[in-house]
């Protein structure tokens, strides 16, 4: 992950991955993953996303992870919560209610990080790295999670060539490339937006799919 690149998105608040609502995905398709009520859900890449003010309004615990400080800063700050602040492990911890967001480098998690896991919330990480990083970041979350904890994914699908991301383009094929050995994978939503999102349409793209998976790892 380019950290430069990230830093300085935020710094220009040029941050139109950040959702001014709740994803309407996660509201249809969360209870499908049946996580059990009170446990912890993972938020990979979690920017400031309201989707983990809803997740905890269910009643979950939230982890996320973040290498942006100023995200941390003002996802606690928006919502209103004073956070307490420790060090844990390679991480600033930061913690109010039930969430706490790890400030720093995703590949630095150990087992240990994420041994409550329950379940994972993938919306704008998996599609936030290049081709080169997919596969890695797979194969780590992979290693750390909890055996057992599903994963509800949501990924964009365009043509290749029409715009360079992120976000970037991730193929059903390619979900079932990083995934298959490991899950059993439903898609459960396909969507195209591409009239509902005119700066994608300003981009050139002539299509702009989303996709939603349901990812349960094989027994």
């Amino acid at each position: 992950m380019d950290r430069d690149f990230w830093q300085a998105r935020w710094e220009a608040n040029q941050i139109g991955f950040h959702q001014s609502e709740i994803n309407p995905y996660l509201r249809d398709h969360w209870p499908s993953l049946q996580a059990p009520q009170g446990g912890q859900v993972f938020v990979p890449l979690c920017g400031k996303s309201l989707d983990m003010c809803w997740l905890a309004s269910q009643g979950y615990a939230l982890l996320g992870v973040e290498f942006v400080a100023q995200a941390v800063t003002e996802f606690f700050a928006e919502q209103q919560l004073t956070p307490r602040q420790r060090t844990q492990g390679q991480f600033a911890a930061w913690s109010a209610e039930n969430i706490t967001l790890l400030c720093g480098d995703f590949f630095a998690l150990t087992p240990d990080d994420l041994k409550q896991v329950a379940a994972v919330y993938d919306r704008a990480s998996l599609v936030a790295l290049p081709p080169a990083l997919r596969q890695r970041y797979v194969s780590h979350l992979r290693t750390v999670l909890p055996t057992g904890a599903p994963i509800l994914l949501v990924t964009l699908e365009y043509p290749a060539g029409q715009m360079e991301g992120p976000p970037f383009s991730v193929s059903e094929a390619e979900v079932r490339d990083l995934y298959a050995a490991t899950h059993e994978i439903a898609r459960v939503h396909s969507e195209d937006v591409l009239s509902d999102s005119p700066q994608f349409q300003a981009k050139g793209l002539t299509r702009l799919v989303e996709n939603v998976y349901v990812l349960r790892p094989r027994s």
